[in-house]
């Protein structure tokens, strides 16, 4: 079946049948004639300009483009839609070796949002009993269609990337993307898929994601090529402008609490209130590459910081930190990663603290009782510490940025602390954290084991701080 991808909508038979009132997804078709140089009408020329920037819509089908839309706009549907289209309507016989598969992938923020954009693509091919006859095979995060191309939902992640033949790619929630154990997993993954598409002739790569903060590929790509003609086409646009069946009263309503989230959530607005706190560079200038740990020596006082956890959601994570001369070392980053019992990993932490010559701990005046209960039954005594981790984290940066601390060679940690966001608040401190969804359990015990450090107690101490 060789047809536009707007012929595919408009047949019943075929991509239309999802649609249950096409005329609410207009700007979604002005955009897709502008990927695929389709003619425009008048309102769809209005709607392209006031989106990209551009006076005029390009000539021939984009090699990339990038979206920026408010939530609720219809994103995931149409990258499905996308998806489907590219697999089961355009001949890529001609460039693919025999026995070759060629493969259209989704990349997703996480597994959650994989499955709702598996579940969109298996719902628009068994709506129609042509593109039902396609499908070969359909598994938990694939479906093998008749025609050589396979449709493949990954999460972001760029291990699992290599290695195959690319048709499209189409980068779900991109602005959203993290991973402890990458510093910029979408700059890796995008280095991962660029070279597998580039044997494909008319392969396409797609970026499509709510804003957040103004750092990474999507703010890159924004800030380069917004309004610029010849490069990737930048498409951005509120989300009453992409779904005008939106309730505008709810989106009032969350401009008035929050005005910054919700200019990014539904106005598609990049936040101005959250920047990266600690630059990668600077970080791994203050890792001495090799050192894992380093055992105890005679005549330093130690810190410990612990950031305990029951065993669930967060890691129990414990640091140890010394002041040798005005320069702080970090001796010992140890991170148990659940499910683990939490008992045991006190047990073990607390051996290895006495290692370094400590029997007292703080805690913040939020931690339970358990702990102090479970840590006195090895000898340690807990004490509340009087910093929050916001104010740990900003005494910390000042010794990372001036490169008078000795950081273990530990990737979970370089990348939580790059991962590190700054959120400024009106009338107070500005509040120092991981993104969304993540994770700051080891940076936050060597945060405030090397900061502790910086000034020696007269006797050996633990410090103890639960976020």
């Amino acid at each position: 079946m060789i047809m536009n991808i707007i012929q595919a909508i408009e047949d019943k038979n075929l991509l239309g049948s999802t649609f249950k009132d096409s005329r609410t997804w207009q700007a979604w078709f002005a955009y897709l004639k502008a990927l695929f140089s389709l003619p425009m009408s008048g309102p769809e020329v209005k709607i392209f300009r006031a989106s990209t920037g551009l006076k005029k819509p390009p000539g021939k089908q984009v090699k990339e483009s990038f979206v920026i839309c408010g939530r609720r706009s219809g994103k995931s549907f149409m990258s499905a839609i996308v998806a489907v289209y590219l697999a089961c309507f355009k001949d890529w016989s001609p460039f693919l070796s025999t026995g070759e598969v060629g493969h259209v992938f989704i990349v997703a923020v996480d597994r959650l949002q994989a499955r709702i954009i598996k579940n969109y693509i298996s719902g628009i091919l068994a709506s129609s009993p042509i593109l039902k006859s396609m499908i070969k095979a359909d598994y938990k995060e694939s479906i093998e269609l008749n025609n050589g191309i396979t449709i493949t939902i990954k999460t972001a992640s760029f291990r699992g990337l290599r290695g195959y033949t690319l048709v499209a790619a189409i980068l779900e929630e991109l602005a959203f993307w993290r991973d402890e154990n990458s510093a910029n997993p979408d700059k890796e993954i995008l280095a991962a898929i660029r070279p597998a598409l580039v044997t494909i002739p008319q392969s396409l790569l797609i970026g499509i994601s709510t804003p957040y903060s103004r750092s990474g590929v999507l703010w890159e790509q924004y800030k380069k090529y917004f309004g610029q003609p010849g490069g990737p086409l930048i498409w951005k646009a509120p989300t009453a402008v992409m779904n005008p069946t939106i309730d505008q009263k709810a989106i009032q309503e969350a401009l008035r609490d929050d005005p910054e989230a919700a200019k990014a959530e539904w106005e598609a607005e990049w936040r101005s209130d959250i920047t990266s706190f600690m630059p990668l560079e600077v970080i791994e200038a203050c890792v001495v590459p090799g050192r894992y740990e380093l055992p105890k020596i005679e005549r330093a006082y130690y810190t410990a910081f612990i950031d305990p956890s029951g065993g669930r959601g967060d890691s129990f994570t414990l640091a140890i930190a010394h002041n040798d001369d005005g320069r702080i070392i970090l001796d010992v980053a140890r991170e148990r990663i659940p499910p683990f019992k939490p008992e045991s990993v006190v047990e073990e932490y607390s051996q290895l603290i006495k290692t370094y010559g400590l029997t007292q701990a703080y805690s913040d005046r939020y931690a339970g009782e358990w702990v102090t209960s479970a840590f006195s039954k090895f000898g340690i005594q807990i004490r509340p510490s009087e910093k929050t981790a916001s104010e740990l984290y900003l005494e910390f940066l000042p010794e990372i940025m001036q490169g008078s601390v000795e950081l273990l060679d530990n990737k979970r940690l370089i990348n939580q602390l790059n991962s590190l966001e700054r959120r400024t608040r009106t009338g107070g401190k500005d509040l120092i954290s991981h993104f969304p969804g993540g994770h700051d359990d080891i940076a936050n015990a060597v945060a405030g084991a090397c900061v502790i450090a910086k000034t020696p107690p007269v006797k050996a101490e633990i410090i103890w701080v639960n976020l």
